[in-house]
């Protein structure tokens, strides 16, 4: 059964990728905050597959973004269009369909890059009316899930894209509670060096009570909170990577 939404065709002519407009979504919102001059990898879209149904992810391309242009753009082909495919049946098992998108987007990495290119990646689906979360993280850093249980991660569920043309990754599912809030940040925020002690790396022991204190108010006030504590830390002038933050917070 092919979806009723209606996706940009299988054939690639693009030479960046579509810029992403995050979905509506009932009961939550969902957004990102990005700094940089786009020199590195990081890459994130949304798109709805489904009426219950949100697809996103956060990847992070090995090597200069100049020089993966067609790579991110075959990336994002098939997460639209294949997404769309295999989460657009209301009856489908989330995790088997998770783990089939993962290995077309990993095998066309391989055959577009000609080659080994690692992209970790994390790849989840936001079932709205049930409040689910089923995701995959391919060497991603770890997302960070908020609820009233405190701060748990979701570590990496298999070895990142890019690398072996068969492997595979776990695709389990979470709960989002009203309230709750799902953090997904790029390498950039947690290796980028203190302002004055380049060797003192922010990390994931200042971003977990800074989520667990951030407003949650919406999914862009999150991001903005956490961002501007990581320009604080930092010399946000001199980056020396990317910094990329998305984030889903469930309201009802």
């Amino acid at each position: 059964m092919r979806s009723l939404f209606h996706h940009r065709p299988p054939e690639i002519s693009r030479v960046e990728p579509v810029p992403t407009v995050f979905p509506d979504i009932v009961g939550a919102d969902m957004a990102a905050f990005f700094a940089g001059k786009r020199v590195a990898g990081d890459f994130y879209d949304a798109v709805r597959v489904s009426p219950d149904r949100v697809l996103f992810g956060l990847l992070d391309v090995a090597g200069r973004r100049e020089d993966n242009r067609q790579i991110l753009v075959t990336a994002q082909d098939i997460f639209r269009n294949f997404g769309a495919e295999l989460f657009s049946r209301e009856d489908i098992n989330e995790s088997d369909a998770m783990t089939e998108l993962s290995l077309k987007i990993n095998r066309a990495l391989i055959d577009s890059s000609k080659g080994v290119h690692p992209c970790p990646s994390f790849i989840a689906c936001y079932h709205e009316r049930f409040g689910t979360l089923c995701y995959t993280n391919a060497g991603h850093t770890p997302g960070l899930l908020r609820d009233s249980n405190g701060i748990s991660e979701l570590t990496s569920t298999g070895l990142p894209l890019g690398l072996f043309s068969h492997a595979t990754c776990d695709a389990p599912t979470v709960g989002l509670e009203p309230g709750s809030a799902l953090l997904l940040v790029s390498r950039g925020v947690l290796e980028c060096g203190h302002r004055r002690n380049k060797s003192e790396e922010f990390g994931m022991d200042r971003l977990k009570p800074l989520l667990q204190a951030a407003p949650m108010t919406s999914a862009r006030d999150l991001c903005d909170s956490l961002m501007n504590s990581v320009n604080q830390f930092t010399d946000e002038h001199r980056m020396a990577d990317d910094r990329t933050a998305l984030a889903l917070v469930r309201s009802a």
